[in-house]
């Protein structure tokens, strides 16, 4: 009993370190981007989610299981190398979309080849986990290095990215933590018993309030459509086209939905950690778990920031 009266505050200590060194990571990461000039500063994200595809699909082949040596060592390759290329052909020939979506069948096409001449080994079964693992960790890590090169407003919709997530994931938990025993009806009981209903307010209401501050600290630090407010930093604005609706508007709406995204992403987390009869998809994170741990919901919202930088906000 006193071992487990010590471990939690071990956990909560180990939690908040993890915490503050992603926190200091991140604002390195974005200080880097918006001050180096011609693009090179995206690559520390790059390296970021490079970093999350490679060690993300490590940790879900693990919990998985059932992948054979050469099924695991094609999928880990796809990993290694569909961020690097997005990077280099959109930076190159403007076509990233394209070389993520021919990498992708012919990395398939290598795991059916396993499936074919090493079939003893290579089942049908992790093949099909291993295109899953490919999709889940390596295209939509690339889709997040799609948001950090997009040609205009990469810089706010990788702060819009970050800050929604980590709002949503703290709304959820403030809410749920101060308002569950008044209202304690239960989100998803079978994957995730201590989600509740409120808390997923909370965290729509995060997702809300981490759109505000990426517009905000644009509005502050940049500018709007050729208009600098306050302070300029190397050319960096935001760039909105429409007549109808006001960026904040665009914003508020954007941030509503990647909240429910976000909160999708870490629900189907729970989902593949039960199936698997797990609590944490690795350890490399002190007090998160694994990287897909801390990235899941990411992992999903980066598709609705991808999505809407391109329809809502230019």
């Amino acid at each position: 009993m006193n071992e487990e009266l010590t471990e939690k505050p071990k956990k909560s200590h180990a939690r908040m370190y993890t915490s503050a060194v992603y926190v200091v990571v991140w604002i390195a990461l974005c200080a880097l981007k918006w001050t180096v000039p011609g693009n090179y500063g995206a690559f520390g994200f790059d390296a970021l989610f490079c970093a999350i595809s490679v060690i993300g699909s490590i940790e879900f082949l693990n919990a998985m299981g059932g992948v054979s040596v050469p099924q695991r060592a094609v999928t880990i390759a796809f990993a290694a190398v569909i961020v690097p290329l997005y990077v280099a052909v959109q930076m190159t020939m403007k076509a990233g979309l394209l070389a993520i979506a021919c990498a992708f069948f012919v990395y398939v096409m290598f795991l059916m080849a396993t499936s074919v001449f090493d079939h003893s080994r290579s089942t049908v079964k992790g093949t099909i986990t291993c295109v899953f693992c490919m999709l889940y960790c390596g295209v939509l890590s690339s889709f997040m290095s799609a948001i950090n090169h997009l040609a205009s407003n990469s810089m706010v919709a990788i702060l819009m990215l970050f800050m929604c997530t980590v709002l949503t994931d703290t709304g959820a938990f403030t809410f749920g933590s101060l308002l569950k025993r008044f209202f304690p009806a239960k989100l998803a009981p079978q994957l995730s018993p201590n989600k509740t209903v409120v808390g997923a307010i909370g965290g729509l209401i995060g997702g809300v309030v981490g759109a505000i501050l990426a517009y905000y600290t644009m509005y502050i630090c940049g500018g709007i459509n050729g208009q600098v407010f306050f302070f300029h930093m190397n050319g960096v604005q935001l760039t909105f086209t429409s007549d109808v609706v006001h960026p904040l508007v665009g914003f508020v709406i954007l941030g509503f939905i990647a909240g429910i995204f976000s909160q999708i992403g870490d629900l189907f987390e729970s989902a593949i950690k039960r199936e698997c009869g797990i609590k944490d998809m690795g350890k490399c994170l002190p007090g998160h778990g694994g990287v897909l741990d801390r990235f899941d919901s990411m992992l999903y919202s980066s598709v609705i920031v991808l999505l809407s930088f391109g329809i809502i906000i230019s």
